[in-house]
């Protein structure tokens, strides 16, 4: 058996920002079992650790126009996120100070003196908006509302903020917020779904560079003119552009673009208004940072082979270099396998898409399969790195990663495809998959595993007690066990957002009773090990207890393993450990390959 903790000691990289004289690049990666900030001074040297925190550290950023930077913290993963301004010894200055609330941060005026972010602190279900000095820490509210509203970027005169609205995931609106009256001037209007994501200002504020499907299928690039609120498109495909940046000169902007979950990076002249596309190993590419001279930009990649490292293209070479090595893990390097883009039909004539992974050197013979679903729903399986997937793939299994209906970067219209009474269609297009597996992939149907986390996991319960004759074995991670009891205890500001998409208790509630994996319990034949933190404030924990408390009251065999010092996600690695040795246990014994 080959060892899941090499796997699992593969560290990633991220958030790439290059310091105001270009002269160091900062990012966090968790070389040391925890992520934290890192900084490297040329290409060619070894990064040097700069923030020596207990807790994880979620993003950083610099104060515009100084060496000041700012980092967003939360504590035992609980996604409450608090400000700190990171000294150059590593030390912390609290800025939010406030361990009850979420603090969102929307960026720095252009003279560096304050800083804006969305907080919950007035109610827990709205997010008003505050500036603070960065000086005095002196905190002004400067716009309440019953909503979900967020900071996106300080208008480059300094006087106005760019904000948003939020209505779902897939919807909200912007409007220019003048700190000096107080009003909000909305440039664009609610009429039909639309998501507007990652604007960038024009270098006079007059229009405003973004991504948005405004009356498309698909995210593409436009520009508003914030004066007449018209709207110009300036690159339209039938795949969904992301991470837009611009470069400080003003000149270029850089994009990808979602490839059926595989990226392509592409540079966008707006004097030529033509584009360009760079070369990059197969992955994701996110979180493009342009370096202060507008030569170079920084991104993560991270591939099913290459794991999540940063990586710097030149632009006047248009040549790639690898800035950091951090994933770099001679023991598994040479076993990692990148997926088949596959596409197979559910019973629906739907066309579905998904990610088949074989083990090296299989010849002949059924194959024991990991099908892994993905949460959201509103998200996408990428072809990226996975130590739990790889680790079983060195093992002989298969591996499958779906992007049933109601996943994105297929349309709007795939998008909405399991909203609400629609929910158990894409459960469906699981059933499907493993025909499909069993048809055509070599699948041996007595040994059909399925997998999922957080969303992932209702879809992993729903499949063992709507379809229990289908699957072998089960791993519910800090999945959802009841639409009716998830939406009466998860925070109250993200039940009235999810509720966009599984409905609600007064409207289908009797659905929920119908559909409800934790009513079900009875028809369950698989064995189940479930998986939760007990600081999730997504996914309250007592989702996966009460299940538990079912299936052990019926002597069915189910194993869970509870991790006091997580959240939604497992930061730490020692519990990761845990959680996935557990997991290669458990699979081992009831479909070893």
């Amino acid at each position: 058996m080959s060892n899941i903790n090499a796997y699992l000691h593969v560290r990633t990289a991220k958030n790439p920002v290059y310091s105001p004289d270009g002269s160091s690049l900062s990012f966090i990666t968790d070389y040391t079992g925890l992520p934290q900030a890192w900084e490297i001074k040329s290409s060619n040297s070894w990064p040097s650790q700069i923030s020596f925190t207990d807790e994880r550290i979620i993003f950083l950023q610099y104060i515009t126009g100084t060496k000041k930077r700012i980092i967003g913290m939360d504590e035992g993963v609980n996604e409450r996120t608090q400000l700190f301004l990171l000294n150059e010894d590593g030390t912390l200055k609290p800025l939010t100070d406030s361990p009850d609330h979420i603090h969102t941060y929307g960026g720095s005026s252009p003279d560096g003196e304050w800083i804006a972010w969305a907080s919950n602190r007035r109610h827990p279900a709205y997010f008003d908006l505050y500036i603070q000095n960065i000086n005095s820490l002196e905190i002004r509210n400067i716009f309440t509302g019953e909503g979900n509203y967020n900071v996106l970027k300080w208008h480059p005169d300094g006087k106005k903020l760019l904000i948003e609205k939020s209505f779902s995931g897939l919807d909200n609106i912007l409007g220019i917020l003048d700190l000096e009256t107080g009003k909000t001037d909305w440039i664009t209007e609610r009429s039909g779904e639309a998501k507007y994501t990652a604007p960038q200002f024009s270098e006079d504020g007059n229009n405003l560079y973004v991504l948005t499907n405004k009356g498309e299928e698909f995210l593409g690039l436009a520009a508003i003119n914030l004066i007449e609120k018209t709207l110009k498109w300036l690159d339209k495909r039938n795949w969904d552009l992301e991470d837009l940046a611009m470069s400080p000169d003003k000149k270029i902007l850089a994009y990808t673009v979602n490839e059926g979950g595989i990226s392509k990076g592409t540079l966008f002249s707006l004097e030529e208004e033509k584009t360009e596309t760079w070369e990059t190993p197969q992955g994701v590419i996110t979180e493009l940072a342009f370096s202060p001279d507008s030569r170079k930009i920084a991104y993560v990649l991270n591939g099913a082979s290459t794991p999540s490292d940063i990586w710097e293209l030149n632009l006047d070479t248009m040549k790639t270099v690898r800035l950091t090595y951090v994933s770099q893990t001679p023991a598994v390097e040479e076993k990692l396998i990148e997926p088949e883009l596959i596409k197979y039909t559910s019973f629906d004539g739907l066309e579905v898409p998904a990610f088949y992974y074989r083990p090296k050197n299989h010849y002949k013979g059924k194959l024991p399969v990991v099908v892994f679903v993905h949460g959201g729903p509103e998200s996408q399986i990428r072809s990226v790195y996975n130590p739990f997937l790889q680790y079983f793939l060195s093992e002989g299994y298969a591996v499958c990663t779906p992007n049933v209906r109601g996943s994105t970067g297929y349309g709007k219209t795939y998008t909405h495809l399991d909203d609400v009474r629609k929910r158990m269609d894409s459960v469906k297009d699981l059933n499907a998959l493993a025909d499909w597996l069993v048809q055509e992939g070599d699948a041996d149907p007595q040994k059909l595993a399925i997998i999922g986390r957080s969303y992932g996991g209702f879809m992993v319960l729903a499949s063992i007690t709507h379809y229990p004759e289908i699957w072998s074995a089960a791993i519910d991670i800090v999945g959802i066990s009841s639409f009716k009891t998830f939406l009466e205890n998860t925070g109250p500001w993200r039940r009235k957002l999810r509720e966009a998409e599984y409905g609600s208790i007064e409207s289908d509630g009797d659905f929920f009773d119908d559909i409800d994996p934790l009513h079900r319990t009875a028809d369950i034949k698989c064995p189940l090990l479930v998986l939760h933190g007990a600081n999730d404030p997504r996914v309250p924990v007592e989702e996966t207890e009460q299940i538990v408390a079912e299936l052990e009251e019926r002597n069915h065999p189910v194993s869970y393993i509870r991790f006091e010092d997580e959240g939604h996600f497992f930061v730490k690695l020692k519990n990761n450990i845990t959680a996935y040795t557990a997991s290669a246990e458990f699979l081992n014994k009831y479909i070893k390959a």
